[in-house]
């Protein structure tokens, strides 16, 4: 069952302002916590937002 993709919204260190995250994936930190890693869809610099715990 696919889950319908929302469009996942991080802050631009670049930019400075929020911004759409083009390609994001869910990654687990080393130290359990999960967080969303992409690119900016503006300038294309990295991006990553912490999430909560599992």
């Amino acid at each position: 069952m696919n889950e319908p993709q929302v469009a996942e919204i991080a802050y631009c260190v670049k930019c400075k302002e929020k911004r759409e995250m083009q390609e994001p994936e869910e990654v687990e930190m080393k130290n359990g916590r999960l967080a969303k890693k992409g690119t900016c869809g503006v300038c294309g610099t990295k991006m990553f937002k912490i999430l909560g715990k599992k």
